[in-house]
């Protein structure tokens, strides 16, 4: 497969687990919740050690953490009500503008 693919498979299971642990405060999500980080945990990782096999170690990092970093943020806001502030969303924009460089680079 692919080792893009393969990092943003990583980058969407990135997002994952700050979810589910933002569902495991809930009562009735607890263990769900917390199911579901643990799960994306692993996998994300793994998925990250596939992809630094063809990506370079700095570029690949970058990717997962930003689009871990920005599902977060944009997950946080739609899902959970969190504040959105133009600064906030400006601080997003520019993670992704530098992972973009980083793969342009």
């Amino acid at each position: 497969m692919n080792a893009w693919i393969l990092l943003i498979l990583a980058g969407c299971c990135e997002i994952g687990w700050p979810l589910g642990l933002k569902l495991a405060q809930a009562g009735s999500w607890r263990i769900s919740g917390t199911i579901m980080a643990v799960i994306c945990m692993a996998v994300s990782g793994f998925l990250l050690f596939l992809a630094q096999k063809s990506i370079p170690m700095g570029t690949a990092y970058a990717v997962w953490t930003g689009m871990g970093a920005a599902g977060a943020f944009i997950s946080g806001v739609l899902l959970f009500g969190e504040p959105f502030q133009c600064m906030r969303a400006a601080a997003v924009v520019l993670i992704v503008a530098g992972v973009v460089m980083l793969k342009m680079a």
